[in-house]
This record gives C-alpha cells, structure tokens and sequence, in this order.
C-alpha cells in the first residue's frame, strides 16, 4: 500500500516527529509513504532526511498552517501520483487535499493541537472540505470538538496517536530537570523559568527544543538571575538520552492536546509535572502525573518542589502501562487498521470547493 502523507508545515516539531516516525513504523505492515510538504524549514527537511525520508516540497508560504491556497491545492492534484490513500496533516494540507484528491481516493486528515484561527473561523471552508474527508485523526479533545461541531459525522472520527521512542534509554542518573518541545508561547517554556526562579535551589535544568522564543528565554534567564542553572541545548533528535534519569519532566504547557514528551517520560519511569490544559489531564490523571493550574508558575513551582523533595509521587507503574499503548509498533498497528478499512470501502466523492 502507499500512502501520500501531506504536511503544511515541514518544522522541527511533536506533530512532525511522530508522523516521521509513523510512516517508518508502517513499513512493517506493507505500507511506504511518499511525503508531500506544503512549506519546510531547513531544519524540518535535515530531520526527515536524517532518517532517509526525502520530502517534495510543493510551496505554499509559512503560514500555510490555517491558510487556504488555491495554487497549493493545484500542485498537490498534480503532484498525486497512483497513491492508495491520501493523509492530510494541518488544516491548510488537508483543506487542499480536498480539491485535489481524485474520486475514490481516500482521504485521511489530521490535527493534533486545538485548531487556533489567526482570524475568523472559515466555517463554510471547513464544513465543505470536512465534506470529501473520509477518516478524522483528532489528536485531543479540542480539536475533536471543533471538528465535530463543524460537521465530521461522528463514524469518521477518529482517536489521533503519536509514537514515541526510546523507551529502553539508559538513564543517566544527575539531579535534573527537563524540558522538551517547541520554544513557542504555546509550550510555556517562559513559564517554566519563572517557576525556576521561584525555587529555592534549583537543579540544573535542560531546555531541549528550538523556536522563536530562543533569544528571549535566555534573556528571561538572565533577568531573573537563574541563567547558571538553564542550559537551553536546542532541538535533539534523541530527547530520551536527556529525560531518562531526570528528576522531574516539566510540560507547562499553554495548549496541548497531547504531549509526546510527557509519555515518553513516563515510559521512562520520569515523574512528570505538566499544566491542566486541554488533552494534559487525561495522560497525567490518576496519579500518573502531577498537575499544575495553567498560567500560574507559583502553582508550577510549588509542585516541581513537591517532587524534587519526595512529597508528591506520581504511580510509575500506571503511567509506565499508559506509555506501552504509544508504542511504534502500537501506533503503525491502529493506522494500518484504519488505512485498510478506508481502501476496502467506498471513498466520500466530491472534492470541496470553497474559496
């Protein structure tokens, strides 16, 4: 089977990696992937290309995230070849894979995160492009609500899984604190400093990950006096050399639908703290994990200490049983299902034609 796995954004980034992942995983079950990419980053193409995935990159601007591009979505209907099934990743990928899908292709999209306009909602364009998708992979409980609430019958939906490795690292064992994912606003890596600088002696911590925010996390160390005890090593390929051992994993994140970082980490028997947003409370709950309020990094740091002293504990053993369900071979076996039950039945005919 060969799957066309089209991608908005080609960055270094959760949502990137564990689709990289994915389509390697899934060559165990019979299943190649060509990938198609909107826009890439430099950074983005040495990620899949370390791991011997050349991309096509079709163009289509930066932002092309949540953009609808009629000249995007004309080069991918060119671009397609004889591909059993198409797998659209962010909402301008999948938008353009609508219009551009042949009939009785099937069509797969993806969103991992809640689905955050930078205007307003394009209701009519969702709805209508929602219309020629056969299958929904939501990745969290806010973007399956908005795709629901736009109109995916609920048979098409969905549960979207990520694949995590490195599960047997060896730890290193050194006080540490870790935290890894994209330096945006969106991760809360400011609020992890400004919980730092509210503990008494903090651990060195490792910031592993690269965005926007780099410049402005070191200035942020160095204003509130902590920079000897933040070391921000930038994107690393193998995040579970660094997490194994580690005394806590901080995901104080402002959205996150589900955080590949926090499974790993409890793959790896690593306490984690993460915030009470979105998808966080249903991979920390039931002692798995610790959580924070969101926004607060008082209520951050009280709970970081709380760990690094051995007041709070988190059940190694549940969230050791959670991580297990994340598995490559896991994760390939659950789309491989989906895949097959797409090719083996009537495709959704139609492509939307919303501006």
């Amino acid at each position: 089977m060969r799957v066309a796995r089209v991608i908005a954004v080609l960055e270094p980034g959760g949502a990137q990696l564990g689709a990289l992942r994915l389509s390697l995983a899934l060559r165990s079950h019979g299943i190649e992937s060509r990938w198609l990419a909107g826009h890439a980053t430099r950074a983005g193409l040495a990620l899949f290309r370390a791991r011997g995935i050349d991309v096509e990159v079709l163009g289509g601007g930066p932002a092309l995230q949540y953009a609808r591009r009629r000249a995007y979505a004309e080069r991918l209907a060119v671009a397609l070849d004889d591909e059993d099934v198409v797998h659209a990743h962010m909402f301008g990928a999948w938008w353009a894979a609508a219009r551009a899908v042949p009939d009785g292709v099937p069509l797969a999209a993806s969103e991992h995160d809640a689905l955050q306009w930078p205007g307003r909602v394009p209701a009519r364009a969702l709805r209508e492009a929602l219309a020629r998708v056969d299958v929904f992979f939501a990745h969290g409980p806010a973007a399956c609500g908005e795709i629901l609430a736009a109109g995916l019958p609920i048979d098409r939906m969905r549960e979207g899984m990520s694949p995590i490795e490195g599960t047997h690292t060896t730890p290193l064992r050194s006080p540490r604190i870790v935290f890894a994912g994209r330096l945006h606003p969106e991760k809360g890596p400011d609020l992890l400093l400004d919980a730092l600088a509210r503990l008494a002696a903090p651990p060195p911590t490792f910031v592993l990950g690269a965005g926007a925010m780099e410049a402005e996390l070191r200035r942020r160390a160095a204003g509130l006096g902590i920079e000897r005890h933040v070391h921000l090593v930038g994107w690393r390929d193998d995040p579970a050399s660094w997490i194994a051992g580690a005394s806590v994993c901080v995901v104080p994140s402002r959205f996150d639908a589900w955080s590949q970082t926090a499974a790993l980490a409890m793959s790896l028997g690593v306490p984690v703290v993460g915030t009470a947003v979105e998808g966080l409370p249903g991979v920390l709950g039931d002692g798995r994990g610790v959580l924070a309020p969101p926004e607060d990094p008082v209520a951050l740091a009280d709970a970081i200490e709380a760990v690094l002293s051995g007041r709070l504990r988190t059940d190694t053993r549940a969230a050791r049983a959670y991580a297990r369900r994340f598995t490559p071979q896991a994760v390939a076996a659950h789309y491989a299902a989906a895949y097959r039950d797409l090719c083996a039945a009537p495709a959704v005919v139609g492509a939307a034609v919303a501006a």
